[in-house]
């Protein structure tokens, strides 16, 4: 493909065996997170009734989510330039899959991700790759959706002293889920709200999917640490249906996941409350399919405190 031709350069670090990768021209940085002392827990192969076997890293990790404008690619191509990248410069791959081979809706859950519409999963069509160099590991998670391509760039190595060249930082997304506890419980009092982007419903249904979240932890411990605060879950969907439907697949997924904090995590159920609210509160566009993910969400929402 021709737009592959002019490139950019996506630079983690500026030590000599730093991540370098070149994406095409047309590829836009859409958010950033940066984390001095973080984990990565990278994969090794498929998901396995459920299970992802991961090998855990630590270290300094970036994460990079980046959207380019073209239709026509598809995701082989966009990752393809990539890989060839990683193994020209000595990277060994470890995990090279595409969507069902990688254990499809089970492996995307798994796997962390930024939040859309910056990053956008279809889970129809994916791939991931893992590889590691030395002490650095990598993932890139790559799909799209019907107008543009997405890239997510998870790397985890030593502490380096440089940071990101070749494009502008990208805004942060208000109310996203914190990485730390004590992040979760500053961010909640500080701004009333925080959108728990990393829950996944079975498809079609209220149900929470099986697994570890780490926004319910943090949660859980935050109502443990507060007694007197009360919060409610309200559910958010897309346009996609009647009001009073969305309405009511919204409050059933809020309740499914007050009932999991109660059940696995010893919520005290006097602490929450589960609300809906359909597609009368949207975060982006119900015209995309980036915006209309986005809105598929779960907010928890600080009520009082006694």
């Amino acid at each position: 493909m021709r737009v592959l031709c002019c490139l950019v350069l996506v630079w983690f670090g500026a030590a000599a065996q730093g991540l370098e990768l070149r994406l095409p021209e047309n590829a836009a940085l859409m958010r950033e997170v940066v984390t001095e002392v973080g984990h990565l827990d990278l994969p090794t192969g498929p998901t396995i009734e459920g299970w992802l076997p991961a090998e855990p890293r630590e270290g300094h990790v970036t994460e990079q989510a980046w959207r380019i404008e073209a239709a026509q690619l598809t995701t082989l191509q966009i990752l393809a330039p990539l890989r060839a990248q990683l193994v020209a410069d000595g990277w060994e791959v470890l995990l090279d899959c595409a969507t069902e081979a990688c254990g499809g809706f089970d492996f995307r859950r798994a796997v962390a991700v930024l939040p859309p519409p910056e990053m956008f999963v279809n889970l129809g069509d994916f791939r991931w790759l893992s590889a590691v160099k030395g002490e650095e590991a990598v993932g890139l998670m790559v799909s799209r959706s019907d107008a543009a391509g997405f890239v997510q760039v998870s790397r985890v190595g030593p502490a380096q002293a440089g940071g990101t060249v070749g494009a502008p930082a990208a805004p942060s997304l208000q109310g996203t889920v914190p990485v730390a506890q004590g992040e979760f419980g500053a961010r909640l009092e500080a701004e009333g709200r925080v959108v728990l982007t990393d829950l996944a419903f079975e498809t079609g249904s209220a149900q929470l999917a099986a697994g570890r979240f780490a926004s319910l932890e943090a949660l859980a411990a935050y109502l443990a640490a507060n007694p007197g605060r009360r919060v409610a879950l309200v559910g958010h969907t897309d346009s996609v249906g009647s009001l009073e439907a969305n309405i009511a697949l919204s409050k059933r997924r809020a309740g499914s996941v007050l009932e999991r904090l109660v059940a696995d995590h010893g919520a005290q159920r006097g602490q929450l409350a589960a609300e809906g609210m359909g597609y009368l509160a949207p975060l982006a566009t119900n015209l995309t399919p980036e915006g209309r993910e986005a809105n598929r969400r779960v907010e928890v929402i600080l009520l009082s405190t006694e």
